[in-house]
C-alpha cells in the first residue's frame, strides 16, 4: 500500500482540478494522498470529497514558503484544520502578497518591452494563489515564448528581467502557525534547499519530518535523508510534488511513499491534537 503526500491542483499552480487528481491517484491505486497546494486549504473540500468516492484516505495539507537564516525554503503542513481562523486569515494575507507579486513581475516584463497584462495571468491562474507558472503560461499564450520552460529560463527564473522576490514568513512562524492548526510542519524536497545544515536547528524550533521521497530526489538522497531522520527523531514523508503533466505524462505515480508513513503521520497529529485540546481546557 502507497501514498503521495505532495500534490498541487488548479487551487494554485498546478493543472489538474482535485476530481482529475483523485482519478489519477485511483488509476495508481494509492490508499492514501495529500493536497499540498500553495498558501491554500482551499481545494481541499472538493479534494477530501473526490477522494472519498473513489476510497483514497485524504490528507489535508498546504505548501508555505518560509526563510530560515537567509535560505528560502519549503514547509509542507499535514492533517491541518482547513477550517482553522487563524490559519485561512494569515493564508489570505499571503494570497494577496501573491497578487501583488504577479502584478511586480508583469511591470518588469512591460520595462523590457514585454507586452503582457497581469489580468491575462489571472484569466489563466483562476484561483486566489497564482504564481510564476501561471505568468509562464500566459507568456507561452502570448506566443512570447514556445513552453513555460523558456519563459522561466528568459525571464521567470532568480537574475532574470521578470524576478521578483517571493514573500517568506519565518520558518519558526510556520511551524507555531501549522502547529496551532492540529497539522505537522515537514520540510519540503531538502536536496533542492541546499542547506541540510538547517535542518537540526529547524527540529529544534519543532519541525516535525522531512520529505525524503521526492522526484528530485535520488536513491543517495533517500538513504541520508531518512537516516537523518531517524536520528533527528523526525517523520519521514514524500510525494511526486505532481503539479500537472511533465513532459508528457503526470508526475503523480512515479513516487510511492510506503502507507507506513501516513499512519506514523496520523498518530503523530493525534497526539498533537491531544495536546492541543488539553491546553485550552478550562484550568
Amino acid at each position: 500500500m502507497f501514498a503521495d503526500l505532495h500534490l498541487h491542483t488548479n487551487f494554485s499552480d498546478g493543472t489538474y482540478t482535485p476530481e482529475e487528481l483523485a482519478e489519477h491517484a485511483a488509476r495508481y491505486r494509492f490508499k492514501a494522498v495529500a493536497l499540498t497546494d500553495h498558501d491554500t486549504v482551499e481545494g481541499c473540500a472538493r479534494m477530501a470529497a473526490a477522494c472519498k468516492a473513489r476510497g483514497i484516505e485524504f490528507v489535508p495539507g498546504s505548501e508555505l514558503t518560509v526563510e530560515h537564516e537567509g535560505h528560502e525554503l519549503h514547509v509542507l503542513a499535514y492533517f491541518i484544520d482547513a477550517e482553522h481562523p487563524r490559519l485561512l486569515s494569515e493564508m489570505a494575507h499571503f494570497q494577496k502578497v501573491r497578487q501583488e507579486r504577479i502584478v511586480e513581475i508583469v511591470a518588469r516584463l512591460n520595462e523590457i518591452g514585454i507586452p503582457l497584462k497581469s489580468e491575462s495571468v489571472f484569466a489563466i491562474a483562476k484561483c486566489n494563489s497564482p504564481g510564476r507558472p501561471h505568468v509562464g503560461r500566459a507568456l507561452v499564450q502570448a506566443k512570447i515564448c514556445s513552453s513555460v520552460d523558456e519563459a522561466f529560463e528568459r525571464f521567470l527564473k532568480r537574475n532574470r528581467p521578470g524576478w521578483v522576490p517571493k514573500f517568506r514568513m519565518s520558518a519558526e512562524h510556520a511551524i507555531e502557525l501549522i502547529h496551532e492548526a492540529g497539522g505537522l510542519a515537514v520540510l519540503a524536497h531538502p536536496a533542492l534547499n541546499r542547506a541540510d545544515d538547517l535542518i537540526e536547528p529547524l527540529a529544534e524550533l519543532g519541525l516535525d519530518g522531512i520529505e525524503c521521497y521526492h522526484t528530485k530526489h535520488g536513491t543517495g538522497h533517500i538513504e541520508t535523508y531518512s537516516l537523518l531522520a531517524e536520528r533527528l527523531k523526525l517523520l519521514v514523508t514524500g510525494g511526486s510534488d505532481c503539479h500537472g503533466m511533465n513532459k508528457g505524462r503526470p508526475l503523480i505515480g512515479s513516487i510511492k511513499v510506503p502507507y507506513q508513513h501516513v499512519e506514523r503521520l496520523r498518530t503523530a497529529a493525534e497526539t498533537l491534537r491531544g495536546r492541543l485540546s488539553t491546553s485550552r481546557a478550562p484550568q
